[in-house]
């Protein structure tokens, strides 16, 4: 399972190369401007991949030679939620918009697993760096992304008005905040979550400031509302962190001592 963690790390920038090249057809930037939303991230935004796969391959690298238990229930979410993001990439530049959807929800919710797991109270100073904190930039990534292919999946089969989107894009972004905040809660507001969803939050700021569409200027600052309150919830949960460790933390430091 190690070897396989590595590769489907290593198949994320190699597919996405391909696919950004027009080999699999249209790219995401082209597909997502054929059908705008009010919940599309500026695409400076985007670049925020090169670390979340960078990342990805240093933690497969570490983990070719960690054989601790606690990573046992970790490889095999990690490896299904790789492979599906690099299967997200052709699938959607060839508009096969529903299984698209499917696959980067399914992606969602095998890296939200494996963060969870890699990150315990109890977690060395290596495996939140190497494990912990990458496995979480990925999955507070597709925490957003995965609402953003939703809305565009929404558009793009006429699901629901395209010409009135404001009612049920707040919807959506309601939805990608409850979730983003019981998942920082979960992982005890370590940075690396919540510096990933607030980045595509600032990004939909940005593209929807003085968007052409009806309702775009609204949903902008509602964006930038909910980031700050991720920030403010971060804070917290590290301010208590510090004032209260965990049993589980100060019982591993009176054993090492």
């Amino acid at each position: 399972m190690r070897w396989i963690v590595l590769l489907a790390a290593l198949a994320m920038p190699v597919v996405s190369w391909l696919s950004q090249s027009g080999m699999f057809g249209p790219t995401n930037g082209a597909i997502s401007d054929r059908y705008p939303t009010l919940l599309v991230a500026a695409g400076y935004a985007f670049a925020i991949w090169g670390l979340i796969f960078l990342w990805d391959v240093l933690f497969g690298l570490w983990q070719l030679r960690r054989r601790k238990p606690d990573l046992v229930g970790v490889r095999g979410w990690v490896a299904a939620g790789f492979a599906l993001t690099a299967l997200w990439m052709p699938v959607f530049s060839n508009q096969w918009f529903g299984l698209a959807l499917a696959i980067i929800w399914a992606a969602l919710a095998c890296m939200l697993v494996a963060a969870t797991r890699a990150a315990p109270p109890e977690a060395s100073g290596g495996q939140r760096a190497w494990a912990a904190y990458p496995l979480a930039l990925h999955a507070g990534w597709l925490s957003m992304a995965a609402f953003l292919n939703t809305a565009q999946v929404i558009v793009a089969y006429q699901w629901l008005p395209a010409a009135d989107m404001f009612g049920w894009s707040v919807a959506l972004l309601a939805l990608a905040t409850l979730l983003a905040w019981s998942m920082n809660q979960r992982l005890r507001g370590h940075w690396a979550y919540p510096a990933a969803v607030v980045w595509a939050l600032v990004g939909v700021y940005v593209k929807q400031s003085g968007w052409r569409l009806p309702g775009a200027d609204t949903v902008s600052v509602l964006a930038l509302a909910v980031a700050a309150l991720l920030v403010l919830q971060t804070l917290l949960l590290r301010a208590r962190a510090w004032r209260h460790p965990t049993v589980a933390v100060v019982a591993a430091h009176r054993h090492r001592r």
